[in-house]
């Protein structure tokens, strides 16, 4: 059976209703709860409940993390709205929506030098939120689920500028980040080069088809490109880099020796206060997370902490960072900055810390959690 409404076994029925039952606690913050939601992440998971319920759990510390339930009204910077080729355009023959990333107006060089690889993520996870949107506007319209995407990538002029090694770690996370958080949404996943494009046709109606890529469809004004729906990117300004900005010194410095880590602990004596920060590094990357100190009064080891912000490897050397977190619980909250990948290169880093006390609308909406 494919594991499908409609097509499910009967042990896959029961494992449905088993995990049904073993999420109650999480239902009311997640973006869906009928058995088509529920059945994506069985599926990725081969119907293995113990396995499926980690990764759907971690998906929802994720969009607590991404404020996934927000992400629509967040605009990206000008540099990303002008210079990440990407778009929706039209749909599919079964009505999903078709998403283009057009790599040959990619300069991810110019992106990473001119905001944060957080910025760029966050920007293609808001994406796949309106992907996502659109598909339950499909369903309504057609009265038939739509649940997945298809997806073409114009590869087209691809070279080895695309292979700079921060880009493809960057789209390395991206990718791993899809994986875990929106399993088995994308249908098709069409590459388009050379003659390819004449293939679209297969799985999309010409009327549905920009005339550059061997469709019908134009914009209004009747641009073969639909430029109105996609963006094909291209070199990133140089003005738009931050590096050519004066380099800015935090309050304090410090060095963070190879193989080894820096905890930074701010005591949150109230629910609700918020957590901001901001750092730059000089020789090379950094890892940073935000962690709860489990006891208090000694140093802990990440493992033995809560994680409150997920530990990732940051391009600050290139791109200052700044973000924050409501505290939802009072407690030592740890900044921790990490070069235990580095056995050879220390990492100097320039952060400043400040806590903002909170809010009444921040209270009530503790209280409400």
């Amino acid at each position: 059976m494919s594991g499908q409404v409609g097509d499910l076994s009967p042990s896959q029925e029961r494992a449905l209703a088993q995990f049904r039952e073993n999420m109650q606690d999480v239902l009311a913050v997640l973006p869906s709860t009928d058995d088509y939601f529920l059945l994506r992440w069985l599926r990725a998971r081969s119907f293995d409940l113990k396995k499926s319920e980690d990764m759907l759990r971690k998906h929802v510390k994720f969009r607590k993390q991404q404020d996934l339930d927000n992400i629509l009204a967040w605009q990206p910077s000008e540099v990303v709205r002008l210079y990440e080729p990407s778009g929706f355009c039209g749909h599919d023959r079964e009505g999903s929506p078709v998403w283009y990333r057009i790599i040959r107006g990619l300069d991810l060089k110019g992106l990473l030098l001119s905001v944060s690889k957080q910025e760029i993520l966050r920007f293609n996870f808001r994406n796949l939120e309106l992907l996502l949107r659109d598909c339950e506007q499909q369903s309504q319209e057609l009265g038939k689920k739509v649940e997945k995407i298809s997806t073409v990538f114009d590869f087209e002029g691809l070279s080895l500028r695309h292979l700079w090694k921060p880009g493809v770690e960057l789209i390395q996370e991206f990718l791993s980040a899809l994986e875990a958080n929106y399993p088995e949404i994308l249908k098709n996943l069409i590459v388009v080069k050379g003659n390819w494009k004449q293939e679209l046709l297969k799985f999309i109606s010409p009327d549905q088809l920009p005339v550059e890529f061997g469709g019908t469809m134009t914009d209004p004004d009747g641009n073969p490109k639909c430029l109105t729906k996609i963006n094909y990117g291209g070199d990133v300004p140089q003005h738009y880099y931050l590096c050519n900005h004066v380099r800015v010194q935090y309050d304090h410095q410090a060095t963070v020796g190879r193989g080894s880590s820096l905890q930074v602990d701010n005591e949150i004596l109230f629910p609700g206060c918020v957590l901001r920060w901001q750092f730059a590094s000089d020789g090379g990357d950094i890892g940073f997370g935000v962690f709860l100190k489990t006891k208090m009064g000694e140093r802990q080891r990440a493992g033995e902490m809560t994680e409150v912000l997920a530990s990732q490897r940051y391009n600050a050397h290139m791109v200052p960072e700044d973000g924050s977190l409501t505290c939802t619980e009072a407690g030592v909250y740890v900044l921790r900055f990490d070069n235990t990948y580095s056995l050879i290169y220390p990492k100097h880093v320039s952060y400043t810390v400040e806590v903002l006390l909170p809010d009444q609308t921040s209270l009530e909406k503790i209280e409400r959690f």
